[in-house]
């Protein structure tokens, strides 16, 4: 047995790479990672102990949108390192116009926990939240998945 250090990377395929490139450049140095490739088809930021790659899709699927329910990702999440970096985001999101799919407030999958979601262009979710201390992270203490979660 090992005990990873984090996750170091998540890396998603979009489609209406036109409107999700330019969604990922506003958002993600808002989030405090820094833009460290800018390919014609692939971008890449990097900061806070993690990574997020974005990656156009094949043509094939062009027109396709992100579908929660499916097999594979359900939505990925950034930690924010204060409940006011939360309602921070919020205010930015409204500001560019970003589908909210749940303004800021208390969740009940761990004590303090705040958290705001939100999509991509296509559809894709984005949580970021905030958990005082050390969370369930390192407590050992489970959660039962809420609505938020199905």
């Amino acid at each position: 047995m090992i005990s990873v250090n984090g996750m170091a990377h998540i890396v998603i395929n979009v489609s209406e790479w036109d409107v999700c490139k330019p969604f990922y450049k506003k958002i993600m140095p808002f989030l405090g990672l820094e833009q460290v490739f800018d390919g014609d088809e692939y971008i890449y930021f990097v900061g806070g102990r993690t990574a997020v790659g974005v990656n156009k899709c094949q043509s094939e699927y062009e027109n396709e949108r992100f579908v929660q329910q499916k097999i594979g990702l359900h939505h990925f999440c950034l930690r924010g390192k204060s409940k006011e970096d939360i309602d921070r985001i919020y205010n930015y999101l409204l500001q560019i116009e970003a589908k909210v799919v749940e303004k800021p407030r208390a969740g009940e999958w761990a004590p303090g926990y705040y958290f705001v979601l939100f999509e991509d262009p296509i559809g894709t979710r984005i949580e970021v939240n905030y958990v005082p201390g050390k969370g369930v992270l390192e407590t050992g203490v489970g959660f039962t998945p809420g609505e938020h979660y199905k």
